[in-house]
């Protein structure tokens, strides 16, 4: 997946306190990346195992701010 043309970030996560969770944050160049990456024989199989394992998920989507981050949350970032 991190080799895909368009994958900017492919990271997943555990809460240290639910190891049943986890989480996967991942970045695309564009919607066409993301909808190549979909289209992949390897989501294909992804979906088998959730069905196998009657696995489930949430999705959230967030868009890049083209604008910037606003003055009022600088403040709480320390780069």
């Amino acid at each position: 997946m991190r080799a895909e043309e368009g994958n900017v970030r492919y990271r997943y996560f555990q809460p240290l306190d639910d190891p049943e969770t986890v989480l996967l944050v991942d970045a695309w160049s564009d919607q066409a990346a993301l909808d190549v990456h979909h289209a992949s024989p390897m989501m294909g199989k992804i979906a088998e195992l959730r069905d196998k394992y009657d696995l489930h998920m949430t999705a959230e989507r967030y868009v890049t701010d083209d604008a910037g981050m606003p003055a009022r949350d600088q403040a709480f970032i320390r780069e």
